[in-house]
């Protein structure tokens, strides 16, 4: 190896190492709607500074500072009104706790350390973590939007589910019978908070009920990682006529579910061979 191939490689372990020691690299994290998430700050104290010679904050991406410890002692003077009393710092691994997370919240941070001495403030470390934010969409619910006469076949129904966060991938209906299954795509509706930024989302359906033929519809509500199902829908058929479940036969008047955290959840699975779209979206 020559003199140049190994000032190269001697120039590359330097630039990794003080890559390392500023933190250039950047931690995803994930917090829920209304919860606690996590700023992870990776200092490692390997001399043991004191925090009495520190001067650790961190600051969000429009260079807001959220929290600052002053030489040992919290300095809420340059935190940011809407961040107050929202901080907690957990020394022993040096990360900050962001208390009642927004959706408004998510973005990129940045945390600082600078040691405080006689030639002054002296830089330490600095890494930058991305926070994105979640909220939990209600279970999706089917409602009959209006009547159905005795001798017409056809029933609307609409499905909803609220208070999410991002916007679903798909909402559709699935409807089974003792032969097949079809799955109906309709447009879906989106509605978002001003305040909360929150989702809420809808699909709406008209269609004729198979001739003798017991029917069970099921909303399904797809999201990035899971699959939210809805109670299903039943509808018996007999020689006496169509009549729908003792439990979907009450649900007349249409109202916007409450979410819920016990909504059923299930893997991402490929439809059935035989489902069939009507209209994609």
């Amino acid at each position: 190896m020559g003199i140049c191939d190994s000032t190269m490689g001697l120039s590359n372990t330097l630039l990794v190492m003080a890559l390392l020691l500023y933190g250039a690299a950047s931690v995803k994290s994930q917090a829920y709607f209304n919860k606690t998430g996590e700023l992870p700050c990776l200092f490692i104290n390997s001399e043991n500074i004191s925090v009495d010679e520190l001067v650790v904050f961190w600051q969000d991406q429009n260079k807001l500072v959220l929290y600052e410890l002053f030489k040992g002692k919290e300095n809420p003077q340059n935190v940011h009104p809407k961040y107050k009393g929202r901080t907690t710092f957990d020394k022993d691994n040096w990360t900050l706790k962001l208390h009642n997370i927004q959706i408004k919240d998510k973005g990129s941070y940045q945390c600082f350390i600078h040691h405080k001495g006689s030639k002054g403030l002296v830089p330490l470390y600095h890494m930058s973590s991305d926070l994105s934010v979640l909220a939990n969409f209600s279970q999706p619910e089917i409602m009959v939007t209006s009547n159905r006469t005795e001798n017409s076949g056809i029933i609307n129904l609409t499905c909803s589910s609220v208070e999410g966060y991002p916007a679903p991938k798909e909402m559709y209906f699935k409807l089974k019978t003792e032969n097949s299954t079809t799955k109906y795509d309709t447009a879906m509706k989106k509605s978002q908070s001003n305040v909360t930024e929150l989702y809420n989302v809808s699909i709406s359906l008209s269609f004729s009920v198979p001739e003798a033929s017991n029917v069970s519809i099921t909303c399904v509500l797809k999201l990035e990682t899971m699959e939210l199902h809805s109670l299903p829908y039943n509808i018996e058929t007999n020689k006496m006529g169509r009549k729908e479940s003792e439990q979907t036969k009450e649900r007349i008047q249409y109202h916007v579910p409450e979410r819920s955290d016990e909504a059923q959840c299930v893997n991402i699975s490929k439809t059935t061979s035989g489902d069939q779209s009507t209209t994609h979206f």
